[in-house]
């Protein structure tokens, strides 16, 4: 989408928006490029080292035919239909067949925890999940507070109140009409990470794609290429997986390397985009952390390299250079409204520190809370103006949430940052409390909410504190219910309840305990507090 140039000037000025009226992400990722001609979709890399190669063909086959079962069962436009699946083909599949049938795709990552899983199936009325053994085992205990889940589908056979996802659609017909939708019509429902409360549902009409294809293309330094091939570690769950990587790299009819990966192992990483050829990647901060302490192996022949979700360093950005043979473009967005900053460093100078220049086609300013644009230099927040077709439709089922995002035409993102006068924006901090930790963003109510569930804790309050390798350590402040004695034990088990039950990645890999929490006059939990006693101590 973003013309060619020769400077960051000449291509912002060029830039035009084409968004259709009528338009489907199913039919544009998958339909258009199924020729006959077996064009590579997905590479997905197996646990035994072998490729398993999927076609567009075969994606639009596969995908037709879901369809067909889904609608079978009863699934209609507008239903919710979950995907609990890890990077493996059939979570592609499942989002495509949501799309051409008009239904509504809710990605969820697989190691939420039940309290997590049940949170969102039930927020968004999921009417249909496809998923494995792995989500069968977590939706056991939550299936009966689920009323509206009548249909649910699983990559691993039969059971557990499961159909065999493979065996209807092998029964099932490979044609399929797709549903005539517009470009406005609602697709995706991505749940944030429950800054204030309870996490939201993100909701993106089918525009969604088109909207993330310059942010995508800029900092993948004008992808596609010939050659290209698409790899990222992130989860297909959350959108940096899902529309920083998979969809757009289908738009584009640009293969997508996938791999089911239990835990990220930094050499593991460096080995699979050597071997496989991957060209463009995106890697969150905390992955090139922990790849900074490995030798890159020979081969590696990496074209492109974006990551965003925190500032990346010099000593970082260097050793990025230098290891993969190709600058590391920063960029900048959230669930609401994406890639809306970049860098990119065959059009823009990087300057460390910065986050780049707005993408084309989008408007970012920073204002203060009125709503006005200030000075160059100047803190305030950083927004992104309305109409834009990356922005979100709305939270799913809030209006007041929706309403209290917006100051006029503004969406304000809670990210305090500064313009310069050249116009690139560098990141100050967040008006929130959400915290970073090893690449994802993660909201401490949600948290505290999981800790208060124990019996042995009368308040909890979660904050992020500095961490090394992960930017900030999830941070659990206890104060213990009466007659609890704190101790080591306890800190481990209150750790092992909020893994098990909402998120691996989302336990405090620090508890402290304390006799009482500082508070507003108006009973809310001084985070910045908290903070600023434990950095301390």
């Amino acid at each position: 989408m973003l013309p060619p140039g020769d400077s960051y000037d000449a291509i912002r000025a060029g830039f035009r928006w084409r968004i259709p009226p009528r338009y489907n992400i199913g039919v544009d990722v998958c339909d258009r490029w199924a020729d006959g001609s077996g064009r590579p979709a997905v590479l997905h890399l197996l646990a035994d080292g072998r490729i398993e190669r999927i076609s567009f063909d075969a994606l639009k086959a596969a995908s037709n035919r879901l369809a067909n079962v889904l609608r079978a069962e009863g699934i209609r436009r507008g239903d919710r239909v979950g995907v609990l699946l890890p990077q493996v083909p059939e979570a592609a599949i499942a989002h495509i067949a949501a799309y051409k049938l008009g239904a509504i795709a809710v990605p969820l990552f697989q190691l939420f925890g039940e309290e997590a899983l049940a949170f969102r199936l039930r927020d968004c009325g999921a009417a249909a999940l496809v998923t494995d053994a792995v989500g069968l085992g977590k939706l056991a205990g939550i299936r009966a507070a689920l009323p509206a889940l009548r249909l649910v589908l699983s990559a691993d056979g039969a059971g557990d109140a499961a159909l065999d996802l493979g065996a209807r659609m092998a029964r099932a017909s490979d044609r399929f009409a797709p549903v005539d939708t517009a470009a406005d019509d609602p697709a995706l429902i991505i749940y944030t990470s429950g800054t204030t409360g309870a996490p939201k549902g993100a909701l993106h009409a089918h525009r969604v794609l088109l909207g993330h294809l310059p942010g995508v293309e800029m900092p993948q330094e004008m992808f596609p290429q010939k050659g290209d091939l698409f790899w990222t570690p992130a989860d297909w769950a959350w959108i940096g997986g899902l529309c920083d990587v998979l969809l757009p790299s289908l738009h584009h009819g640009v293969p997508v390397l996938a791999h089911r990966m239990a835990k990220f192992d930094p050499d593991f990483a460096f080995r699979l985009m050597a071997e496989h050829g991957v060209r463009n990647a995106f890697l969150p901060p905390t992955a090139l952390k922990l790849m900074r302490g490995t030798t890159p192996p020979p081969g590696l022949r990496l074209r492109s390299l974006g990551s965003g979700g925190e500032t990346l360093g010099v000593e970082l950005l260097e050793w990025g250079r230098a290891s993969f043979g190709c600058a590391i473009n920063e960029f900048y967005g959230q669930t609401e409204c994406n890639l809306v900053i970049s860098n990119s460093s065959g059009i823009l100078p990087l300057k460390p520190g910065s986050m780049g220049r707005a993408v084309p086609g989008h408007e970012v300013a920073v204002v203060d809370p009125a709503g006005v644009p200030v000075a160059a230099g100047i803190q305030g927040n950083i927004a992104v103006r309305r109409p834009d077709p990356v922005m979100f439709l709305g939270y799913w089922n809030n209006p007041a949430a929706t309403a209290a995002k917006f100051v006029g035409d503004w969406l304000i993102t809670g990210d305090r940052g500064v313009q310069e006068a050249d116009g690139y924006f560098r990141f100050i901090g967040r008006e929130d409390d959400v915290i970073t930790s090893a690449g994802y963003r993660i909201g401490p109510g949600e948290i505290e909410d999981c800790l208060l569930r124990h019996p042995a804790v009368a308040m909890a309050a979660v904050i992020g504190l500095p961490d090394p390798l992960r930017t900030e350590a999830v941070t659990a402040v206890i104060v213990p219910a009466p007659g609890v004695a704190p101790d080591a034990a306890l800190a481990a088990a209150l750790q092992q309840h909020v893994r098990s039950r909402l998120a691996a990645h989302a336990y405090p890999r620090r508890v402290e305990f304390v006799e009482a929490l500082p508070l507003t006059a108006t009973g809310k939990v001084m985070r910045g507090e908290l903070r600023r006693r434990l950095a301390a101590s």
